[in-house]
């Protein structure tokens, strides 16, 4: 598969979920809601949530929270890519306070249309989306503080490319602060495609020494993966079934090898 059509599948998923965030229902990384609970269950306090538009928390595609691990200061200007719905928009928006802001970066139109209805209820004038890819961010050298994501790096064909993009638009000292997919050892190439479709639609998440080597290759210092969610194939049982895996005969080459990180990393000041 092409980085087009990877791309193409990736948008064709998400406009189709915003889709059916607007009629109220739930959506989930995969194909079924019952599929990703262990992956985007549990990921946000009420505390975080209940003052939110219910569209932006229904239309939250993540596995972790970076906005509770990012410590983001006020007055910071921060980027998210593939801001989705905009939950993690808006509730890096509180964070930063009037006299900051937050851009929120998707390529989905049906996303954006959804994200731009949810700042309009939340009222959050420090908020802007723009349209784009993560590969090709669309604000220039220096401008931000402080970039976060939710589980779409993984998702990208060119991930080299994305944290260099990243790089390039954070300010001198500015920080890289991400929840993601991340591998870890070996895997056999069978199990790791059908896991890792489980875990985030397309195969494609990085070894966690890989992941690293991407980070230092784009200019990025002080990194730090910390495991935040392990995925094991019991959690996976059904959808691996229906792949025509015994969860049970993998599970010594699944333990431990699929998780969700959190990855900080700092652009040197």
């Amino acid at each position: 598969m092409s980085d087009s059509d990877i791309q193409q599948v990736v948008k064709q998923k998400y406009s189709e979920l915003a889709r059916r965030t607007e009629s109220g229902d739930h959506v989930s990384c995969g194909p079924s809601a019952r599929c990703c609970d262990p992956i985007s269950s549990g990921l946000y306090v009420s505390e975080q949530t209940d003052q939110l538009p219910a569209q932006a928390v229904l239309a939250s595609l993540g596995c972790g929270n970076p906005t509770a691990l990012a410590k983001l200061n006020a007055g910071e200007l921060v980027l998210d890519l593939g801001s989705g719905g905009g939950l993690d928009v808006l509730l890096s928006a509180k964070q930063v306070g009037p006299s900051g802001k937050v851009y929120g970066l998707d390529m989905t139109d049906e996303m954006l249309a959804l994200a731009k209805e949810n700042k309009k209820k939340a009222g959050a004038d420090n908020v802007e989306f723009l349209k784009g890819e993560i590969e090709n961010i669309p604000l220039p050298d220096n401008s931000v503080d402080v970039v976060i994501s939710n589980c779409v790096i993984n998702l990208s064909s060119d991930k080299g490319r994305v944290l260099r993009e990243a790089f390039r638009v954070l300010k001198p000292g500015g920080r890289l602060a991400v929840s993601d997919i991340v591998t870890r050892g070996e895997i056999s190439p069978e199990i790791r495609k059908n896991m890792l479709l489980w875990v985030g639609c397309v195969a494609g998440a990085l070894e966690e020494t890989e992941y690293r080597n991407t980070l230092e290759s784009a200019g990025f210092q002080n990194i730090e993966i910390e495991e935040t969610r392990v995925y094991r194939a019991g959690d996976a049982r059904d959808f691996l079934a229906n792949a025509g895996i015994e969860a049970d005969a993998i599970a010594a080459q699944v333990e431990g090898r699929f998780f969700s990180a959190f990855v900080r990393a700092a652009k040197p000041a």
